[in-house]
């Protein structure tokens, strides 16, 4: 399933350290009819249509704006701290070696706001789910976290799912 998308994925070998094998989705985007169809399967693979699309910076944003305008839909962009003008809430988190934090404008979601969480990659799931506690405290029901890319030996998809997010991926590399 969805061989043809997988076989757009560059696999660059010890980038950024010896050992990781690097998963790159610039192969995908260089790719229009792959590009379109990877938005045209994340949206079928989602169900009913959420409010909005929250994009994880960075490359959250480019899969999450195509989804959000294929669904008709607002876009919510979860950024690195410090990156978005006027008044924001925000989450820190635990990183493997220290901590980070994701920022939202506080007006961005309502309490009943419907949010579909987009990124490229699913790893170990950090960031996802700072994601999925930033907007359930601003009171909105994650819906569901959509990504290209799954990593299932890394856990997040799991993590995910464990805090009651539905998770759905495109493709998915064993052993990384």
């Amino acid at each position: 399933m969805n061989d043809d998308l997988r076989a757009l994925i560059r696999t660059i070998p010890d980038y950024p350290k010896p050992g990781i094998q690097f998963r790159d989705i610039t192969t995908l985007l260089l790719d229009g009819p792959g590009f379109a169809a990877t938005i045209d399967r994340m949206a079928a693979a989602i169900g009913p249509a959420p409010d909005l699309i929250a994009g994880i910076e960075a490359r959250g944003f480019i899969f999450g704006a195509a989804l959000a305008q294929k669904l008709g839909c607002g876009l919510v962009l979860l950024r690195k701290q410090n990156k978005l003008p006027g008044r924001v809430t925000g989450i820190n988190y635990a990183l493997e070696y220290g901590h980070d934090r994701i920022e939202m404008h506080a007006d961005a979601v309502t309490p009943d706001s419907r949010v579909l969480l987009v990124d490229d990659l699913i790893a170990t799931g950090g960031t996802a789910l700072a994601g999925v506690e930033l907007l359930r405290s601003a009171g909105a029901t994650v819906s569901g976290a959509s990504f290209v890319i799954d990593l299932p030996d890394l856990g997040g998809a799991a993590r995910l799912r464990a805090a009651g997010v539905a998770v759905s991926a495109l493709v998915a590399f064993e052993g990384d």
